[in-house]
């Protein structure tokens, strides 16, 4: 039960976005130039960047859709489980390997992120740009992870929902999703709109 009147049937970060629509727009604007914006990093490894924080910050909902996302995206549900699981065992390019390793890094504190982090992506061909929108997708998936698990926002068991989801961001993007789940509430009928 989220600790706030939420409104009904939205999970995750959805809700609290339909609650605050003006600070939802930036949030989500930012989700969409890191996630889909232009960039070396595909969409893909930048959602399991995003994954992978979640799941270091243990936030259910976090991890599990932008894992789904990551995976309409790769067509691959199993290597997107493990690169955000156990990156350094998965099948994936050391480099993202290594942006992983920074975006943990990040997660437990930016102050955890060491020249040897950075020497080690570098390696692997990583570009400053690579490596700045890392750090700043892992403290921005940081922040949105507290502010879904703070107000304790409910969390969907059915994996098939969130690849329904994966398979919206993925055509529809992250920009315009306040807007869209305000205008989807207004058009259920069966919505209660009396306060709780």
């Amino acid at each position: 039960m989220p600790f706030i009147n939420l409104p009904e049937g939205l999970p995750g970060i959805r809700g609290p976005m339909a609650f605050r629509p003006e600070t939802a727009r930036p949030m989500s604007e930012l989700a969409e130039i890191l996630l889909r914006g232009e960039s070396t990093l595909t969409p893909a490894e930048r959602e399991m960047i995003a994954a992978h924080v979640s799941v270091r910050n243990e936030c259910v909902y976090c991890a599990t859709s932008h894992a789904a996302i990551a995976a309409h995206y790769l067509g691959d549900e199993a290597v997107v489980g493990e690169a955000t699981r156990s990156p350094e065992t998965a099948p994936i390019s050391a480099k993202l390997k290594a942006l992983l390793a920074i975006a943990g890094r990040v997660q437990e504190s930016g102050r955890s992120v060491r020249e040897e982090h950075i020497a080690r992506a570098r390696a692997e061909s990583a570009t400053d740009r690579e490596i700045h929108d890392t750090v700043l997708i892992a403290a921005a998936f940081s922040m949105f992870n507290r502010y879904v698990d703070g107000l304790a926002t409910w969390t969907p068991t059915d994996p098939e929902s969130y690849r329904e989801r994966a398979a919206g961001i993925a055509r529809n993007g992250y920009a315009g999703l306040p807007d869209r789940l305000l205008a989807a509430q207004d058009q259920d009928p069966a919505r209660d709109r009396s306060p709780r």
